[in-house]
């Protein structure tokens, strides 16, 4: 069933990880960059890293992200738009957002409900973005 690294759709890997790293940027930086950083306990207008760890996590994590999708959408064998934005619902919701939920409420986060609304929406947001092209391309 997981032998399908020959039906992976690659390009569709390529513009997904693109898409969620520009997403990524778009929404902590630009959209909720204040709440983003109050929800962390900085100063809303705090400015944000710039380790290399920092500039490299997400998109090698949006590359991990996507690439899953893309194995189990494979294995899974989904080509209709509506069992891709399933997808993308089941795995954004049940696994990521429910995972940052998780790490967002052990006692280092100020506001982990805060923490958890605007990283878990981004999450979902980005999952159904993710299903949506990998089926598209």
């Amino acid at each position: 069933m997981f032998d399908v690294l020959g039906d992976i759709n690659w390009l569709g890997v390529l513009v997904g990880f693109i898409a969620l790293t520009l997403l990524g940027g778009l929404w902590f930086a630009a959209l909720f960059r204040n709440a983003y950083n109050q929800s962390l306990g900085r100063e809303a207008g705090a400015k944000t890293p710039s380790t290399p760890l920092f500039l490299a996590g997400p998109p090698v994590t949006s590359l991990i992200i996507t690439l899953t999708s893309a194995i189990l959408f494979a294995a899974l064998n989904i080509n209709a738009y509506g069992d891709a934005l399933l997808f993308g619902l089941i795995v954004g919701v049940g696994y990521l957002t429910a995972n940052t939920v998780t790490i967002a409420i052990n006692p280092n986060f100020p506001r982990p409900l805060l923490y958890a609304a605007i990283s878990g929406s981004y999450n979902i947001l980005g999952s159904l973005l993710v299903s949506a092209v990998l089926l598209a391309i």
